[in-house]
């Protein structure tokens, strides 16, 4: 399939979204009926956009209709000042910033949005949570299962601060919410399989060193990461092929699909997830040691697989390079295929959710809360307080079977995984790539 654009995706779901921007985010008389009235400037919220790259600008717009964004961060000047100037997120006036810590120290941020390359999330949105930010993060949240914890915790600690992922499928009524809904209804029956089509990283290199660009500070976006040379596909956009930063597919695509899946079947509660992962079918561009490559100058994730999430009911999640992209759902009555085009099977063409599919399901997949725009539903968390559409907690069990997925085949082979506990059994080496060591001066804090 032609992919589409996340920002193409984002505005055909954003729905009410352009009607709400004037909404002031905590207004205490936030209602259905108050959508689209008018409020004063100053009682609007503001936010410090922390990464704004190609994504984080495309968010910092969205969230300019609902706040005001005063700060803007990233380690790349070119990046932070394109922002700061932007008439649609920092207007000639907010405070640019390369360090994220001096945005966490501003006492005037209400909420903190965090589009950084995958190997920051965690740690920034732990700071912000203990500076009592709101927090919007981009997928994937973590780059390890242990991370999983720690965000956990932080996010426990903090009930009353919102938390918000940028999982946007969640929103989108036309397509993945009727997939889910159609799930939860029994009109497929039991859900026996979903094969999730993420497509292969792909391949490259091998890549030449140089000297960092004068705009970038390559020893901040490194990070947490070991220091290395500078390689330019290392860094922007490209960062998502590289294990140090990402997972590549695994945790790209994967983050979106396999939340999708997890919620059709009902898999969102801590504790459910698979209980053997099997990594066998997965081949890397490079050669790999105890799930290590061996070889620094090229992509290193995976661009040919088939990964399988056996649970204990007998269901299986699939997670696959091969095949279109999107999400096949089977049942014991019946089948779709959705995806952020088409959702297609006879349950579609025979409109077996006509009497089962409307503002009361809508509601309920929202937790209660209306069916809008994807940072609506954000916006309007923070004014009324319970969780959000693309909650943090939901989407750490995804985060589970992502990270799972490309330990199993760094590994090729099966692991079996203990949900309750939320560890690898019975294979050290796995078990020891649930967590990794943080470079000195850049480590997540302690929850």
């Amino acid at each position: 399939m032609t992919q589409s654009s996340r920002r193409e995706f984002l505005g055909k779901t954003a729905g009410t979204v352009a009607a709400m921007a004037a909404v002031p985010a905590f207004n205490p008389y936030w209602s259905s009926s108050a959508q689209g009235a008018p409020f004063a400037s100053q009682d609007r919220l503001r936010v410090g956009c922390i990464g704004l790259g190609g994504m984080g600008t495309g968010d910092a717009h969205d969230h300019n209709r609902f706040a005001d964004i005063i700060a803007v961060c990233d380690v790349d000047a070119n990046h932070r000042e394109r922002a700061r100037n932007d008439e649609k997120i920092g207007k000639g006036k907010a405070e640019s910033v390369e360090d994220y810590r001096r945005v966490l120290e501003n006492k005037n941020v209400d909420v903190v949005s965090i589009v950084t390359p995958d190997h920051w999330h965690t740690k920034i949105a732990i700071e912000a949570l203990q500076a009592g930010k709101h927090v919007f993060c981009q997928k994937p949240l973590t780059l390890t299962l242990a991370e999983n914890l720690a965000i956990r915790a932080a996010c426990q600690a903090n009930p009353k601060l919102a938390f918000f992922i940028g999982t946007q499928q969640r929103s989108d009524k036309r397509l993945f919410l009727r997939a889910v809904n159609m799930a939860h209804k029994g009109l497929l029956g039991d859900i026996k399989k979903i094969t999730c089509g993420i497509n292969g990283s792909p391949t490259g290199g091998p890549f030449a060193k140089a000297a960092p660009p004068a705009n970038l500070n390559w020893d901040m976006w490194l990070g947490q990461a070991p220091k290395v040379d500078y390689i330019q596909q290392r860094c922007h956009n490209d960062f998502r092929w590289w294990y140090e930063y990402s997972g590549g597919k695994f945790t790209d695509w994967g983050a979106h699909h396999i939340d999708i899946a997890l919620w059709a079947a009902n898999q969102t509660e801590q504790g459910t997830g698979p209980v053997e992962v099997d990594g066998s079918d997965c081949t890397h561009p490079v050669e790999m040691k105890d799930g290590n490559p061996l070889m620094d100058d090229r992509f290193n994730t995976s661009h040919d697989f088939n990964i399988i999430h056996r649970f204990a009911n007998g269901m299986e999640i699939h997670v696959t390079s091969r095949g279109d992209n999107g999400l096949l759902i089977e049942g014991t009555k019946g089948r779709i295929f959705v995806n952020r085009e088409r959702i297609t099977g006879k349950p579609i063409e025979e409109q077996w959710d006509k009497d089962v599919y409307g503002d009361a399901e809508l509601q309920a997949l929202y937790k209660g809360k209306p069916h809008e725009g994807h940072k609506a539903n954000f916006y309007r968390c923070i004014a009324e307080g319970g969780l959000p559409v693309s909650d943090v907690y939901s989407h750490l069990l995804t985060m589970n079977l992502c990270h799972l997925s490309a330990i199993a085949g760094r590994l090729k082979r099966k692991l079996k995984w203990n949900a309750t506990t939320e560890r690898i059994e019975g294979d050290d080496v796995a078990a020891a790539m649930q967590a990794r060591v943080q470079r000195a001066g850049f480590e997540i804090p302690k929850v």
